[in-house]
């Protein structure tokens, strides 16, 4: 019976945020209180979502500090090279910049964190696809899946988590899966490829014409303002589309819809005239981030600590008057409101499928309906398995109570433990769009697009490069 209902809980909440029949933060609450109540253990509501909170406590910490600190950053310049480098890249051209969103991702994920991850890459991205009125989950779905991609770095979690539960060496996990995950990360390439493809056949062909110097009444041109001084003017070439339409190419009129409304909105953050540059800081703050992140890396402190000290040094040193704290801190403190409150609806959600035993319920039934037939090939039904499991459960809950009974059920038919540990890696493109992810919030909440929108976008794409993965693992042996 529990395991019915942890499933119907699940779906009722997908269903209900990609439909809009409520909000995501709603949902996440009202829902597994109701099916809490439906279980019978209404009682022991309370206790379940203290224990959720307390778990996530920590993650709501950190995601509060990190987007204080990312916000000022951002706030003073620092990122402003990189947005003007993918300019010189992109070109104005779309394709390019949905290829850019990939690169930009997969670089910024060498730190481990998705969080920081989606701050620092919407930052740089959100200007361009508003000016151009691109679609904005197009950005935020190529973000996630070549997150998932790197999210299996030994220091990102997912590694770490196996090892840990089948007394392995991390090592030992990933070198072997690095070209698996090379190919994953192609995939998510040539995605970034099709879908700017599709979104030049939106838009129309557009080139950055650095030679025109004023417009004309012919040839309509948009101002794109950029990170450096002055601004790039964009003239949109014959042979096109229109301007941002909802519908074509073949994309869901979702697709598009966060484009078409504000189109100004958070363009104004890249100002190359605001008042809060600290252009004469610049390395301070490079150099500041540097040593976060490796610390970060190195795990000398709580990753929460060390963000709560990076803001607090961040705001004191480029903000050493009070004011201006203030003002900076109400400034992103929307960001701030939105994410962690969405954290701690999230732990009433975790914490009643882990309190009620949905979670243990829902992998034991999944477990034993694998045939006995497929013993000698645990390791693929691993990888398989990973894909929906870890969409629908927290890494915690996947790698410590389901992957261990894999492995026990493969290490009768002979398969190593080393196979189902580096299949369980398979799932984790598609886990970083799981309504689980802390992160997720922080990516939609910055590029303003709604989560079910995201999320009836991105399932589809992050599957197939989980399956990608999957493929590449069988074909090089590694899995």
């Amino acid at each position: 019976m529990l395991t019915i209902l942890g499933f119907a809980m699940i779906a009722t909440f997908l269903v209900l945020i990609m439909l809009k029949k409520m909000s995501p933060i709603a949902a996440l609450v009202l829902i597994p209180a109701l099916f809490c109540v439906a279980v019978g253990q209404g009682a022991k509501l309370g206790d379940y979502v203290i224990d959720g909170v307390g778990n996530l406590a920590p993650t709501a910490a950190m995601l509060m500090f990190a987007i204080v600190y990312f916000g000022v950053m951002i706030d003073v310049g620092l990122f402003d090279p990189i947005v003007r480098g993918i300019l010189r890249f992109c070109k104005a051209d779309p394709m390019r910049i949905v290829v850019g969103t990939a690169v930009l991702a997969a670089i910024v994920s060498l730190d481990g964190d998705g969080s920081t991850t989606f701050m620092i890459t919407v930052s740089a991205m959100y200007p361009l696809y508003k000016r151009l009125k691109m679609s904005l989950v197009v950005m935020t779905g190529v973000a996630a899946t070549a997150n998932g991609v790197m999210n299996t770095l030994p220091w990102g979690g997912p590694t770490a988590r196996a090892a840990t539960a089948l007394k392995l060496d991390a090592g030992d996990i990933f070198v072997p899966m690095i070209p698996a995950l090379g190919i994953g990360l192609v995939a998510v390439l040539l995605l970034a490829v099709v879908l700017g493809r599709r979104e030049r056949k939106r838009l129309g062909v557009l080139t950055l014409d650095e030679a025109l110097a004023t417009g004309t009444a012919a040839e309509p041109e948009t101002v794109l303002v950029g990170a450096g001084g002055g601004s790039d003017r964009i003239r949109k070439n014959s042979g096109g589309a229109g301007t941002g339409v909802a519908t074509g190419a073949g994309g869901d009129a979702a697709e598009h819809r966060a484009t078409d409304e504000d189109p100004d909105e958070g363009f104004k953050g890249l100002d190359p005239d605001r008042a809060t540059l600290r252009p004469k800081l610049y390395w301070f703050n490079a150099g500041l981030t540097i040593a976060l992140l490796t610390a970060m890396i190195m795990e000398l402190m709580p990753i929460p600590v060390l963000f709560l000290l990076g803001a607090a040094l961040a705001l004191t040193v480029n903000f050493p008057h009070m004011p201006d704290q203030r003002a900076r801190i109400a400034a992103h403190a929307d960001n701030v409101l939105n994410v962690s409150g969405m954290v701690f609806a999230a732990a009433v959600f975790t914490g009643v499928l882990s309190g009620t035993g949905m979670v243990q319920h829902m992998a034991d039934w999944l477990v034993g309906a694998i045939p006995d037939g497929m013993g000698p090939h645990m390791a693929i039904v691993t990888g398989v398995l990973s894909i929906p499991l870890t969409y629908f459960m927290s890494n915690d809950g996947f790698y410590f109570g389901v992957v261990p009974v894999l492995a026990e059920a493969g290490a009768a038919h002979g398969v190593s433990p080393l196979e189902i540990a580096r299949a369980s890696l398979v799932g984790q493109p598609l886990h970083m769009s799981s309504p689980l992810v802390p992160a997720v919030y922080v990516l939609v909440g910055m590029a303003k697009v709604e989560f079910g929108d995201h999320t009836r976008f991105t399932v589809k794409w992050a599957a197939l490069t989980s399956l990608v993965v999957l493929c590449a693992g069988l074909l090089f042996g590694i899995i």
